[in-house]
């Protein structure tokens, strides 16, 4: 098997391996195999995945959520929080993703 071990500070992460053998594994596993990466999402959800966002404020106040909470569950500063919502910063597509997720937006798996 090929796989590819990342560390991160002496401890090994995260393992990388072809696709081809992922799949083989989670059939021996007996679980569902994707067919490829993200084809099962529809196209209109990819399309207003993340418009969403440029109202981040609003999605997070009606989850009852604190701008204090919402960034430490992301991890991120709760004044960089307020610099994305306020539209002076474009967070990277790790933290949109982590946004999308915490506030329940659909297809928050593809990528920006």
């Amino acid at each position: 098997m090929d796989i590819q071990i990342i560390s991160r500070d002496g401890e090994p992460e995260y393992a990388v391996l072809p696709w081809a053998q992922y799949q083989a594994l989670l059939k021996t596993a007996g679980l569902q195999q994707p067919t490829t990466p993200s084809s099962n999402i529809p196209q209109a959800a990819v399309d207003q995945d993340f418009r969403p966002l440029a109202h981040l404020s609003s999605l997070r106040e009606a989850k009852g959520l604190a701008i204090e909470t919402l960034a430490r569950t992301v991890g991120i500063s709760p004044s960089y929080l307020g610099l994305i919502e306020s539209g002076e910063r474009q967070p990277d597509a790790a933290i949109r993703r982590s946004l999308a997720w915490e506030l329940g937006i659909a297809g928050w798996r593809d990528e920006v």
